[in-house]
């Protein structure tokens, strides 16, 4: 993923407003700082998750399966909620299943439908990852109360919801 690293600043965006007359200087740098601020997020979630060994598609679906009261989902409703392809799952899932973390367990009347379940190993590596995970998490906002945690999740809600502009 290609990041910008150097926003441009407030004059550089004045100059591409005066010949693209649609771009809104403001708006512009706040939606770079946004970009900018998730990928570098992202990368350290990326880096923080590699020093345990995982990848951040791997961790989700194990936080996936985690999540659910029987430990267990299909491989179609684990892509759904992960936001990836069934393609995509599926090499999700043969690595965990390689690394003994998940066990697809296959239907005794129709071996086409899949469950996948979450062994005690895949539970052993998330009690490994999320209390270190949780603390940094909690170290990253600290810097901001409970109402202006709240007054974010609202403003990115709003942007999550217009971002189908780019579609």
């Amino acid at each position: 993923m290609l990041t910008v690293r150097d926003l441009p600043t407030p004059e550089v965006l004045r100059r591409f407003a005066q010949r693209y007359p649609d771009a809104d200087v403001s708006a512009v740098s706040a939606f770079l700082t946004l970009l900018r601020t998730a990928t570098e997020l992202s990368q350290a979630l990326d880096a923080f998750l590699a020093r345990h060994g995982l990848l951040q598609g791997r961790w989700w679906v194990l936080i996936l399966l985690f999540r659910e009261e029987s430990l267990e989902s299909s491989p179609s409703v684990l892509a759904d909620k992960a936001g990836v392809t069934r393609a995509t799952m599926t090499g999700l899932l043969d690595g965990l299943e390689r690394d003994g973390l998940v066990q697809r367990v296959f239907d005794a009347e129709d071996r086409r439908r899949t469950t996948v379940r979450l062994l005690p190993a895949g539970q052993a590596v998330l009690d490994a990852v999320m209390p270190d995970y949780y603390r940094r998490v909690r170290a990253l906002m600290k810097g901001l109360n409970e109402e202006q945690r709240t007054l974010m999740k609202s403003m990115l809600g709003s942007l999550r919801g217009a971002a189908d502009v780019f579609a």
